[in-house]
C-alpha cells in the first residue's frame, strides 16, 4: 500500500469504511466510488458493521454521495 490518498481509496473499494465529516458526524458504508476531489460514494448494502471502529458511526441511507470538502477522515 502506498501513502497517496487516491491509492488508499483505490485499495479500499468494496470495503466498509468509516467517514468522519466536518460537522462531527460519523457515517459508514461500502466505498463504491471516489474521484480526484475526494468525493466518495457509499452504499449501505453489504456494509459490515462489525468492522466499524467508531461506535458513534451511523450507516448511510441507501447510496450516498459525500462531497470531499466535507470529509475530515476516512478509515478502512
Amino acid at each position: 500500500m502506498t501513502g497517496r490518498p487516491l491509492d488508499v481509496l483505490e485499495e479500499a473499494l468494496a470495503e466498509t469504511v468509516t467517514v468522519q465529516l466536518k460537522d462531527d458526524s460519523v457515517v459508514y458504508g461500502v466505498l463504491s466510488g471516489y474521484d480526484q476531489h475526494m468525493n466518495v460514494v457509499l452504499d449501505r448494502e453489504g456494509a459490515d458493521e462489525t468492522t466499524v471502529r467508531d461506535p458513534t458511526a451511523d450507516p448511510v441511507e441507501d447510496t450516498t454521495i459525500i462531497r470531499g470538502d466535507n470529509v475530515v477522515s476516512i478509515t478502512v
